[in-house]
């Protein structure tokens, strides 16, 4: 398992499970902010909210290995998943693809 904005694009384009996650901005925002606030950090979620959009965008434009979802990769909107739920869909996935022996 792996995650970053360019695996399965260019690290591992051949990989037979990609996910590819996204959730609205906004819930990105909040998920952030909670992570900020547990090491103390106050930040808003319009700040946040900003910020992500920012990177988004710097990414999704940038030359070399851009953010992008492969063509074979599975789109999960987790905006309403929970982290539990996140990884037990994934979990799924995974043993749904060795039951059937497709793994290489």
């Amino acid at each position: 398992i792996c995650e970053g904005r360019d695996i399965g694009t260019v690290v591992f384009p051949r990989a037979e499970l990609k996910f590819f996650m996204v959730a609205s901005i906004k819930e990105r925002a909040y998920r952030r902010k909670k992570d900020f606030e547990k090491i103390g950090v106050h930040r808003t979620v319009g700040e946040i909210v900003e910020e992500i959009d920012l990177r988004d965008r710097k990414d999704s434009k940038r030359k070399n290995s851009p953010l992008m979802k492969a063509s074979d990769a599975e789109e999960i909107d987790t905006t309403s998943m929970t982290l539990d739920m996140q990884v037990e869909y994934i979990i799924s996935k995974v043993n749904k693809l060795m039951k059937t022996d497709t793994i290489n």
